[in-house]
């Protein structure tokens, strides 16, 4: 599972959002199913910043969210991220994908 978070960040705060965004990022790291992460800035906006994060399952996501120290790091930082849809299913090769339908989540 791969999710995607972006968040937009004035030039003057972005000094801080970058070590915050690395906290969460190395707080999420800590957390079993974490794969691997990765921030980036945008090269043609630079106040467009993005947290990648690969998962071994949706599970695996939700259950590090609900950590302690995830909620009080990490949650925070990805409060802030652009309002759409951030998770994704691997779509290579073999993959087996899920129908393709939208979810309600309540």
């Amino acid at each position: 599972m791969i999710v995607v978070n972006r968040f937009r960040v004035p030039m003057e705060q972005q000094e801080q959002f970058r070590r915050d965004l690395q906290a969460a990022a190395d707080v999420l790291a800590d957390r079993p199913g974490h794969v691997r992460g990765r921030l980036g800035r945008n090269t043609d906006d630079p106040e467009l910043w993005v947290l990648t994060t690969e998962w071994e399952s949706v599970g695996a996501y939700r259950r590090a969210l609900s950590a302690y120290d995830v909620k009080l790091t990490a949650v925070p930082v990805l409060s802030r991220a652009i309002d759409e849809p951030s998770a994704y299913e691997d779509a290579g090769p073999g993959a087996e994908l899920n129908s393709a339908r939208s979810r309600s989540i309540g």
